[in-house]
C-alpha cells in the first residue's frame, strides 16, 4: 500500500484563514496556497497508508473526549534564528492546544511522534523567505487578532504536489451517547477511553 505523509491541525477559520494565507502569498512565501491556515497539531509524519482506520479511530476518541475551547490569534512572534518562520501568536487556547497535541501523540498510540522542538502553537505567516520579507510579515501583523471557537481539528494528507489536502474533521464532543459537549466545558481534564 505504501507510505502517506500525514499532518494534525486546527483550521483557522473564514474569513481569517483565507486572509492569512492572502497576506502570507504577498509576502513572497511560494507554500502559502498549499497549505490551509492551521495551527498544527501532529506535524508531517510519514506513515504506512494501511495505519489509516487505526489512525483514524484514535483521532475520533481523542476528540470525543474534548470539549470545545476559546481561540484568539493576536500579535507576531518568530523563530529565528532557530527556524526562517514569523507566525501569528495564539494569545488564548494554547493551553488547550498543547493538551490536545499530547492526546493525539501519546506514545501508545498510533501517532507517536517525536518533536524536533517543543511544541509551541502558532499560525506560520511566513517560512523560509528573505529576511527583508520576514521582517515585513513581523511588522504587518503586529496588531492582528481573530477570536474563534475551536470545536474541533481535521486530518490531512500531503500529495505528490506538495498540496495538503484535508482527509476528515473530528468534532469535539460527540462521543457514544451522542450528546454534544457544552461549549465552555474544561479542556485541561480530558479523559480519553483506552480500548
Amino acid at each position: 500500500m505504501g507510505t502517506v505523509t500525514l499532518g494534525v491541525s486546527i483550521a483557522v477559520p473564514e474569513p481569517h484563514g483565507s486572509q492569512l494565507q492572502q497576506l502570507r502569498a504577498g509576502f513572497g512565501d511560494a507554500a502559502a496556497y498549499g497549505i490551509p491556515t492551521h495551527v498544527t497539531l501532529v506535524p508531517p509524519t510519514e506513515v504506512d497508508a494501511e495505519r489509516l482506520p487505526e489512525i483514524g479511530a484514535h483521532l475520533a476518541e481523542v476528540a470525543a473526549s474534548l470539549r470545545p475551547f476559546p481561540m484568539r490569534l493576536a500579535g507576531t512572534g518568530t523563530f529565528r534564528p532557530l527556524s526562517p518562520v514569523v507566525f501569528v501568536k495564539v494569545a488564548e487556547g494554547a493551553v488547550g492546544c498543547t493538551r490536545l497535541q499530547s492526546l493525539l501523540r501519546d506514545p501508545d498510540g498510533p501517532v507517536s511522534r517525536e518533536l524536533a522542538f517543543p511544541y509551541h502553537p502558532h499560525v506560520t505567516v511566513a517560512h523560509g523567505i528573505s529576511e527583508e520579507a520576514m521582517d515585513l510579515a513581523f511588522a504587518e501583523l503586529a496588531d492582528y487578532a481573530a477570536d474563534w471557537v475551536c470545536d474541533g481539528f481535521a486530518l490531512y494528507e500531503q500529495g505528490s504536489d506538495g498540496v495538503w489536502r484535508k482527509l476528515r474533521e473530528y468534532p469535539f464532543g460527540t462521543g457514544p451517547t451522542g450528546v454534544p459537549a457544552q461549549l465552555g466545558s474544561p479542556v485541561d481534564e480530558p479523559t480519553v477511553r483506552r480500548s
